[in-house]
């Protein structure tokens, strides 16, 4: 569909995605104030001996209607000057480069922050936007659930306690033995949510710059060699909802902003990058700090929606919970917490050991991945003699076993074929310890 340049813009970003940031037409639209834009611009105008508009306005993701503002207030200050046509068209932008004084006014604005690059968002903007992309707007159906969960052999009974507590958006404790999925389930939540979300470059809070977007992190939509949308703010990258793991690495400390004293600038902790996405804790209750502590950490975001950050100066803000939090364990909720904290849990789901036919159909799964073949009865035979008395059966068994009759049988030059014998041999290698 086409849209006449008349158009408000608002109305044409509506009709597109209502959830869009929508580009700044002037100073006060950016959120942020004038002297942060104008120490930034002559920041970005040290990387080049003379730059443009056009340059500018690539590397601070603005519009160039709102460079040039910056350009009019940096020559009237004389920090800029005009150095003529970037080419030989009447057309072309006008280049600058920073005076001594300019110099002198970029370098003292590098002391106060290294931080050079796209603008960041205003802090009010940032919750906004969280709460118009929310996890909780966009509905897991039942088909979505199962189609994340395929090549998973799991209870029914399980798949009906999943849908409802990742619908939820809200929290969940996966527990049980060691071995049965609980990871693999907490990772295919990345293919339940289908909705896009937009992430800023940075987040600027009390005149400091809180460094966001992580490549490792956020994956964009679209390739960089794409045109964004003309009406959308470039500060904002169109990304799928995130999914970040962690594991026994968690600290408070990656909780909370990591001040750099050398830059003076912040980087976001992992919990707020994970914004309008999933969160996951893996090994929960083998960090270094004490489950209970990590609880104790989330009780308010958790119960409420919201978290409290802290700026080296003391200054505290709020920014918006805003995600789906899997805390996967082996240990026994009641050994990781007091009733208090695990109320803050909402589901608890108890990922249980297989049953004999779910052993079965893992078995045969990865034997065919693995071009196995099964003697008809001795997989049947070898489950009565090894799991019919105090050994629980696992889901990860299976295929610990064949990978060893598949490596055992390729050094000896023998074919593959999961025998009583060779399944015998391969519990020997890799299960029994004395």
């Amino acid at each position: 569909m086409q849209y006449s340049p008349e158009q408000d813009r608002e109305d044409f970003a509506v009709a597109l995605d209502p959830r869009m940031p929508i580009a700044p037409m002037s100073l006060e639209e950016t959120g942020l104030g004038v002297s942060f834009l104008l120490r930034l611009a002559a920041k970005c105008a040290t990387e080049q001996d003379t730059v443009t508009p056009s340059h500018l306005a690539a590397r601070m993701k603005l519009p160039k209607v709102v460079i040039n503002l910056l350009i009019k207030e940096l020559v009237k200050l004389s920090y800029l000057e005009a150095r003529g046509l970037a080419g030989e068209d009447v057309k072309s932008d006008i280049r600058y480069a920073l005076s001594m004084k300019g110099l002198d006014y970029a370098q003292a604005a590098a002391r106060q922050s290294e931080y050079v690059g796209p603008a960041p968002v205003s802090l009010d903007a940032f919750c906004r936007q969280i709460g118009l992309q929310s996890i909780h707007h966009e509905r897991v159906t039942s088909e979505r659930l199962i189609r994340s969960l395929e090549g998973l052999v799991l209870s029914p009974a399980l798949v009906e306690k999943l849908g409802p507590a990742v619908n939820s958006g809200r929290s969940i404790l996966l527990y049980g033995p060691p071995g049965n999925g609980k990871t693999s389930i907490a990772e295919r939540t990345s293919e339940l949510f289908v909705q896009t979300i937009w992430v800023p470059y940075a987040i600027e809070v009390g005149g400091y710059v809180i460094s966001f977007y992580d490549e490792a992190t956020h994956q964009p939509v679209s390739e960089p060699a794409v045109r964004p949308h003309p009406k959308a703010d470039q500060r904002w990258v169109e990304c799928r909802r995130p999914v970040i793991k962690t594991g026994g690495e968690l600290t408070l400390d990656l909780l909370d902003l990591t001040y750099s004293p050398g830059s003076h600038v912040y980087e976001a902790p992992v919990h707020l990058k994970a914004s309008g996405g999933v969160f996951i804790i893996d090994d929960f209750g083998r960090q270094q700090d004490r489950p209970q502590a990590l609880i104790n950490r989330w009780i308010v975001p958790l119960e409420r929606g919201y978290d409290f950050l802290t700026l080296h100066t003391g200054k505290k803000f709020k920014v918006p919970f805003d995600e789906l939090v899997v805390f996967s364990t082996n240990i026994a909720p009641r050994e990781l917490s007091d009733e208090a904290g695990l109320r803050r849990l909402k589901y608890k789901i108890y990922v249980n050991n297989p049953s004999r036919d779910e052993y079965v159909r893992i078995f045969e799964s990865y034997a065919r991945k693995a071009a196995i073949d099964l003697v008809s009865g001795d997989l049947h035979l070898f489950y009565e003699q090894k799991y019919e008395g105090d050994t629980p059966a696992s889901c990860y068994h299976p295929k610990y076993l064949l990978d060893f009759i598949a490596s055992y049988c390729e050094f000896n030059d023998m074919p593959k074929v999961a025998s009583l014998e060779m399944l015998d041999r391969a519990w020997g290698g890799v299960f029994t310890l004395d």
